[in-house]
């Protein structure tokens, strides 16, 4: 089956409820279940290429988190954050009722994973971190910082693209049609007939409180990822500058012990359309 179906489920938060939507692919009475997040401003669409090359044995689900996509939005921008994302992701468990449950994190996505697959009695018994770990470059979080919240309004599609095409360089080469696929679904035409991206401005609270507070110092989580028992695939980009190759290399030698593979020319982060960057995830999540 590789037709998606879309659907929504009702989150809480400190502030009242929301509406979290997913998308579905394959049987979607399949008890081992393919959980796939995204980066910070992106959405679940990213997955349907990786999604339709693993529904075939999983029904994989790829969520908008909370504030991005055809997701809600919070009341209170302050909550936006991993709690948050964590707690919706648990309540969305609970509703695939999933015997088996595989994990897929890009960059934010990865971090969601990350605190999940390190619970006590979780349900994650495989995970694979696209760019991320447990030491997040300052410099690189100050870098997005400076866009997030502020992201330009265009005339046209055509101007959409071309922005996205610059800003999102260090997902590497991709052809037209892939980054149209990109596009199409982290824009929306607005009211005035202008264009502009499909996520609310307010992630960005909480995440300049983080940067503010680091100033200019790494983030460290090693706790969390020293939680995590189960086995553990990294994706990292040669020129990442968001996850180093030192702390890749240390992922492999502590908590779970990752095995890595790290794709050549790619910043951050994979974007997982290509058959050679989907055969690693595919060939790990398979030997199961």
């Amino acid at each position: 089956m590789t037709d998606f179906r879309e659907r929504r489920v009702q989150c809480l938060s400190a502030v009242g409820f929301h509406d979290m939507a997913y998308v579905e692919w394959g049987d979607p009475n399949n008890s081992k279940v393919l959980l796939c997040v995204h980066g910070l401003t992106r959405c679940g669409r990213d997955f349907d290429d990786l999604a339709k090359a693993m529904c075939d044995e999983y029904r994989v689900v790829c969520p908008d988190v909370v504030g991005r996509g055809r997701s809600g939005r919070l009341k209170d921008p302050r909550l936006y954050g991993v709690p948050q994302y964590c707690a919706d992701m648990v309540t969305l468990l609970a509703r695939l009722d999933a015997a088996t449950v595989h994990f897929v994190g890009t960059s934010m996505g990865g971090l969601i994973g990350m605190v999940l697959a390190g619970g006590e009695g979780t349900q994650i018994s495989r995970l694979v971190l696209n760019d991320v770990g447990p030491v997040v470059n300052g410099a690189s979080l100050a870098r997005i910082g400076e866009f997030l919240g502020k992201a330009p309004r265009f005339d046209s599609m055509a101007q959409a693209e071309a922005f996205f095409r610059f800003v999102a360089a260090p997902f590497g080469p991709l052809s037209d049609a892939q980054w149209r696929h990109l596009v199409v679904h982290s824009v929306v035409q607005a009211a005035d007939g202008r264009v502009e991206f499909v996520y609310d401005p307010g992630i960005a609270v909480g995440y300049q409180e983080i940067v503010a507070a680091l100033n200019g110092k790494d983030q460290e989580l090693w706790p969390f990822y020293d939680a995590v028992c189960c086995p553990t695939l990294l994706l990292h980009g040669e020129k990442s500058d968001v996850l180093s190759r030192a702390t890749a290399e240390e992922m492999t030698r502590r908590g779970p012990r990752a095995q890595l593979v790290e794709f050549a020319g790619i910043g951050h982060a994979a974007v997982l359309m290509d058959a050679d960057q989907i055969a690693p995830v595919s060939a790990f999540l398979r030997a199961a």
